[in-house]
């Protein structure tokens, strides 16, 4: 009988009280698991690893001191650091590039070169979320002007299936969701294999990836936000770029997270 009458109280029509009672247990249900994850698997700095106090925090406080930003003399449109006439590094004077603007918000050195090598070399892809976070924080000011479809520059199939995954498509999706744009999968691919850029001269560099990408029609009468883990001398954003122009595109521009130093 008691427990009919503990379902008659449940089930009675237009009865509110169960449903008040319950609400604040069901709207308290994500925060609940977000703590419990947070103690299970607590943020770690995205470059050492070591445990972060809490959330909200890329880097731990040693590695956070040792983050270096591009420096605000660069070259206007390739951000290659260092001061030169007309704010135009010798290397765009000579051969104007494909893409509109390049620029990104740190230095390829220390922690955030640490931050990249764990995600593309150390099979760590869950480190997309942060470093797109990141990214989205400290590019502010250029995507507030960029286009709004983002493009990761891709890997070959090979190496794709070699590394099981593509951290700059991985990147792309990331920072498309966080700011609320698209990330068109397929509008850009790498039809021929090259051999890694690290180690090879300028010249080499260009002549690696040259045709080395085919651009989907589907790009026609868009601008473009080209996305990358590391601008050095740009030859891959170069190739790239020209493949999407080649396609239609009306306007590319080129993120990454860091910046190499090639001409200091």
């Amino acid at each position: 009988m008691e427990q009919h009458a503990l379902h008659n109280d449940v089930e009675e029509p237009g009865d509110t009280s169960t449903v008040a009672l319950m609400a604040p247990s069901l709207h308290g249900t994500p925060l609940m698991l977000s703590a419990l994850l947070d103690v299970l698997f607590p943020p770690s700095c995205i470059a050492c690893a070591r445990v972060l106090p809490g959330p909200g925090a890329f880097f731990c406080e040693t590695c956070d001191t040792a983050v270096e930003r591009l420096p605000p003399g660069c070259c206007r449109t390739c951000a290659e650091p260092g001061a030169f006439p007309g704010a135009s590094c010798p290397r765009c004077r000579a051969h104007p590039p494909p893409f509109s603007r390049a620029w990104a918000p740190f230095a390829h050195e220390g922690p955030v070169a640490r931050a990249i090598h764990r995600f593309k070399y150390e099979d760590h892809p869950e480190l997309a979320a942060p470093l797109a976070q990141l990214l989205a924080d400290e590019a502010r000011s250029f995507l507030s002007r960029a286009p709004t479809r983002v493009v990761a520059l891709p890997l070959h199939t090979r190496r794709y299936r070699s590394r099981k995954y593509d951290q700059a498509q991985l990147l792309a999706g990331s920072l498309a969701k966080s700011l609320g744009r698209q990330a068109p999968v397929g509008w850009l691919t790498r039809t021929r294999e090259t051999q890694r850029q690290v180690g090879l001269t300028e010249a080499e560099r260009s002549d690696n990836v040259a045709d080395a990408f085919t651009a989907s029609p589907d790009v026609t009468g868009h601008e473009v936000l080209l996305l990358d883990d590391v601008f050095t001398t740009g030859a891959t954003a170069r190739a790239a770029a020209t493949a999407l122009h080649e396609a239609g595109a009306t306007r590319v521009e080129v993120l990454t997270l860091a910046r190499a130093f090639t001409l200091t």
